[in-house]
């Protein structure tokens, strides 16, 4: 009895000790101060129930930065310069079916996307490579549509960079805005 005592006694200090080691050894990250965010077109598509008919035609994976009081389009994010399209990782854009952007068919598939900011137009890049941070590595050659956007002035300042669709009669606009600037462009499907 004694000796069995002593056994689960032992494995019971070896377990503990063991299960602090573990987790003494794990350091999670911080929270990014550029939350990731994922949008939708149809915007109700993931949360769909069943024997709805909703299935996602775009699915877009950002991440969003902050002003914070500063001047971001021409300041922090250089005209004519390629830009992430956000922060952190480039953004990636999946078309679940074949679209058509600035003229060009695209098959569906996964992308990334960039801009080039300018004061009266954007140029908006689909990029067929994926998985890089930020525009760093962009590399042109690998660009399957640009097309150019006007640029939209609003009164208001928007504090994180922000995403939406809207819908168009062929398929749907991607709206793009932060601080005091809002561009749009057409996907059709």
């Amino acid at each position: 009895m004694k000796n069995i005592f002593i056994v689960v006694f032992a494995l019971f200090c070896f377990s503990a000790k063991a299960q602090q080691a573990a987790t003494a050894e794990i350091k999670f990250p911080v929270a990014d101060p550029s939350p990731a965010d994922i949008i939708y077109f149809p915007l109700n598509a993931p949360k769909a129930k069943a024997g709805e008919l909703i299935k996602p035609v775009i699915k877009i994976i950002y991440s969003r930065p902050q002003k914070k009081g500063r001047d971001i389009f021409g300041v922090l994010e250089q005209y004519g310069n390629v830009w992430r399209f956000g922060a952190n990782e480039s953004t990636e854009v999946r078309f679940f079916k074949k679209v058509k952007i600035g003229g060009k068919k695209i098959k569906a598939g996964t992308y990334s996307l960039f801009a080039i900011p300018n004061k009266d137009t954007w140029t908006i890049i689909v990029n067929s490579e994926t998985d890089k941070w930020g525009a760093f590595t962009y590399n042109q050659s690998k660009d399957i549509v640009r097309v150019n956007v006007p640029v939209k002035t609003l009164t208001k300042p928007i504090e994180y960079f922000s995403l939406t669709f809207t819908t168009l009669n062929e398929g749907a606009n991607l709206v793009i805005g932060w601080d005091k600037t809002q561009v749009e462009l057409p996907i059709n499907f």
